[in-house]
């Protein structure tokens, strides 16, 4: 592992590839948004550039799975993998665009527990059967998870039901974010934790060609990179759905919540694929326990402090509904520790169902 880790890094012709390719889009990505580039042109580059980051930042978090175990290489990865949509929703709030913003955090959930989800037990499912997925971090992982999308729908049902706290749904949302962020908090010694499990040869991936500083480093710069090109992105999205007659629910709840986890989306599946369970089940769900604990209200809270829109936690009963069905059928398809590609298929043809109820906004 020394000898690994101080070794002169070696770059295979796919590493080049993607590093080159993603350096490139982005550039272009860039000079399309700055100039003014047809925006159904600047919609597909700035996608293709966020496509190959992801790549990047896949590759960089497979070389460092081995030395940091699923848990910490989860949480680092849902990270950065959350910056872009972080941008994304500030922006978004500061013009006014409070309804996208909440259709987008439920969008990438709902991507990730479904669709990433989904698509990973598939892909790893196919190529060699049933795979494990690590039993007692996915029971923490899939209880944190129900727990703190319960939290986030709380203040809807008081909206909904009229209940004395509907009259101060500000101040409540505030007072759930703080707590959901002091949860965030104590779960992170549990989340960084590894395992004994975690460096057995079933699930360990295949000895690093890069050292730490060069993983690291470029899983910073892509994740830095990638937030740029989401926001770019957004630039080209709008105008790009008016052209195209997509309502804006649609556009947040899949789209922009697609394009903003577009890392989680790339690494997990990559992961899947290299049988690498464990890891690509920890990048995948991270994400989503993040966004409920970390983002969401980080979000609230900014949208106080900075004076943007106002942000509550009060979302409208289809979201909440699909919201609630989606990580019950995912805590029950992962409760077990185990993934094959047919629950896999379950989970996405389920995503497509749900995206097809927000077509007509």
């Amino acid at each position: 592992m020394t000898a690994a880790t101080t070794a002169t890094p070696t770059l295979v012709t796919s590493d080049k590839a993607v590093l080159g390719g993603g350096a490139v889009l982005t550039v272009l990505a860039g000079v399309a948004d700055y100039g003014s580039w047809n925006s159904v042109v600047a919609f597909v580059v700035s996608g293709a550039a966020v496509c190959l980051l992801a790549s990047v930042v896949g590759r960089s978090v497979e070389q460092l799975g081995d030395r940091f175990g699923p848990g910490a290489t989860g949480v680092l990865q849902s990270a950065l993998g959350n910056l872009p949509e972080l941008f994304i929703c500030i922006f978004s709030l500061k013009a006014g665009l409070v309804d996208v913003v909440r259709a987008a955090l439920v969008g990438s959930i709902l991507a990730n527990l479904l669709l990433v989800l989904g698509i990973a037990f598939i892909v790893g499912g196919l190529r060699h059967g049933t795979q494990q997925l690590g039993s007692a971090r996915a029971r923490t992982i899939v209880v944190l998870m129900l727990l703190s999308v319960s939290a986030m729908a709380i203040p809807s049902f008081t909206h909904w039901l009229h209940t004395p706290a509907s009259a101060h749904e500000t101040t409540f949302s505030v007072i759930v974010s703080v707590l959901l962020l002091a949860l965030f908090a104590l779960s992170l010694p549990f989340s960084l934790r590894r395992d004994e499990g975690d460096s057995s040869d079933e699930t360990s991936p295949e000895p690093p060609r890069w050292p730490v500083t060069l993983a690291v480093g470029l899983l910073a710069a892509a994740g830095a990179a990638a937030a740029f090109v989401s926001d770019w992105f957004v630039h080209a999205l709008q105008p790009a759905m008016d052209s195209l007659s997509v309502n804006q629910t649609f556009a947040g709840l899949v789209v922009v919540a697609i394009a903003g986890n577009a890392i989680e989306n790339v690494v997990g599946v990559q992961l899947a694929a290299r049988n690498q369970s464990p890891y690509a089940f920890s990048v995948i769900l991270n994400s989503p326990v993040q966004i409920a604990l970390v983002l969401a209200p980080v979000l609230v809270l900014i949208s106080q402090i900075f004076g943007l829109a106002s942000l509550t936690l009060v979302l409208s009963p289809l979201l909440v509904v699909v919201l609630m069905l989606s990580v019950i059928l995912a805590a029950f398809i992962a409760f077990d520790g185990e993934s094959t590609w047919l629950e896999g298929a379950s989970l996405v043809v389920l995503y497509g169902i749900v995206a097809t109820a927000f077509w007509w906004g």
